[in-house]
């Protein structure tokens, strides 16, 4: 078996249990744990989840799943699908065909991540990988594994039609966003540097991967959007500007304005948010309450210097001129003429945030200032069995949010979650995979009839199917 055979669950039930998955199932009886399907706020939307007979993906009944990638998979370059699939993006190739690109969240300086990397557990074909073609290598010459997969899959046919290696030599490639002009930006949540880590270069840099590329693209890193523990990205298709997530309890929300929108190579100017009148605001609420769910609050954007931070020292820099603290900022999607992105450790029981940003018309513009954007507590945690650390999102063809959780409880499996316009919350599946890993990089199809989803352990990627519009609310 392929995960077996890359000593992915050596030695574990685990391994027996996923030994013959199938591809394409159907859960068949409908699921125990009342309590489990009971959540605080919680409204119908699909009905109770089933069992799926493989204990891999619960659904609602109508909604299928099929595993179309699964880390140890033989790719057309001959290496292997790498571990620990995260962010994820889904671009239209015409004909009924769509690219995934996906993140892999692999650490230069893990022994563990090193070996779920393209070149193999035991590194048997790493051979197959020019190190020169990455950006940066372990100290002995080998290219580190962090990077991106690009998979071509038929909507049609419902068939994987290839597989490749888009990036390499980067470390911890998190989550990221897709651009409207056609790309990937994919974001390394780590600031390692030979100085403490076997590397040779200094991480903590965007990446940006063409969709339509066919091979290893040119690994440059866009250092003029930061050096920090970044997570996500969403452009704003009006402006061309870029919205920055950082995944640190202390973190900012950043905006990147291009000099040139749309060529990010080009540079541009960095800024973190900052509340109106409110410098140094708290925005987490976790000691002391800063707003409720449903307040505004003004921002202003406080320009920062020194971008690649050699100290690792940006956000405390950006605080200390006043900008707002965002607990573990993560997922963020652009939507109709706004953002959403996710706190994951926000709120008084660090159970999570979701905060709406709705950009000033004059934003970035020296107007902005007359008219700011403003920001919104849009949800919060009151409850884990309602949302436990909602980590990457994405916005529905019907305006829901769908958000995948990420806790690390052995009790509380984690959920992909829906949203409404209003805050309610409602389930759509569950992980049931023994270790309980994190769902990530939901996304929908151009026509908005697969959600496509990747659970990082033990490193599957799903095409869902089911009836999407009948949900209640």
């Amino acid at each position: 078996m392929r995960l077996q055979r890359r000593d992915l669950l050596t030695g574990s039930a685990a391994a027996v249990a996923f030994t013959g998955l199938a591809r394409n199932v159907q859960a068949q009886t409908p699921a125990a744990a009342a309590t489990e399907e009971t959540y605080v706020n919680e409204i119908h939307g699909y009905g109770p989840l089933v069992r799926d007979p493989n204990r891999l993906l619960d659904l609602p009944e109508g909604f299928t799943y099929q595993v179309i990638s699964q880390s140890g998979d033989t790719m057309d370059d001959g290496l292997f699908v790498p571990g620990q699939p995260d962010g994820m993006g889904c671009f239209d190739l015409g004909g009924g065909k769509v690219a995934l690109v996906r993140n892999h969240e692999l650490k230069g300086s893990s022994a563990l991540h090193r070996n779920l990397g393209p070149g193999g557990f035991h590194q048997e074909r790493i051979g197959l990988l020019d190190p020169a073609k990455g950006y940066d290598t372990y100290k002995d010459g080998r290219a580190l594994p962090g990077g991106t997969t690009t998979l071509v899959y038929d909507l049609e046919t419902r068939r994987t039609v290839s597989q490749h290696l888009s990036l390499v030599g980067t470390s911890t490639n998190c989550c990221g966003g897709h651009t409207p002009w056609g790309s990937w930006l994919t974001c390394e949540e780590n600031e390692e540097t030979p100085a403490d880590a076997d590397v040779t270069k200094p991480h903590g840099f965007v990446f940006e991967v063409p969709a339509n590329a066919t091979g290893l693209v040119d690994p440059v890193p866009l250092k003029a959007m930061g050096r920090f523990e970044h997570e996500a990205v969403c452009v704003d298709p009006r402006t061309g500007i870029v919205y920055l997530t950082e995944d640190k309890n202390d973190g900012l929300f950043y905006r990147f304005i291009p000099t040139t929108p749309g060529k990010l190579v080009e540079g541009g100017r960095l800024q973190a948010m900052a509340f109106k009148g409110r410098p140094g605001a708290d925005s987490t609420n976790q000691e002391a309450r800063e707003w409720a769910v449903g307040d505004w609050r003004e921002v202003v954007w406080i320009d920062m210097e020194d971008v690649e931070a050699p100290n690792a020292d940006l956000r405390f820099r950006g605080h200390a001129a006043g900008a707002a603290l965002v607990a573990r900022g993560e997922g963020i999607f652009w939507g109709d003429g706004e953002l959403y992105m996710t706190a994951t450790s926000g709120g008084p029981l660090r159970r999570g945030q979701i905060m709406r940003y709705v950009p000033s018309r004059d934003e970035g513009r020296r107007g902005e200032a007359r008219r700011p954007g403003r920001i919104q507590l849009f949800l919060e945690s009151a409850d884990e069995r309602t949302m436990n650390m909602g980590d990457n999102i994405t916005i529905a063809p019907w305006g829901h949010l769908i958000v995948c959780e990420d806790n690390y409880s052995s009790d509380i499996r984690n959920h992909l979650k829906g949203v409404t316009p209003d805050g309610k919350v409602y389930t759509i599946g569950r992980n049931v995979f023994t270790g309980n890993s994190e769902f990530a990089g939901a996304v929908f199809s151009p026509d908005g009839e697969v959600l496509f989803v990747n659970i990082m352990y033990p490193g599957v990627t799903f095409a869902i199917r089911g009836p999407w519009t009948s949900v209640r609310t």
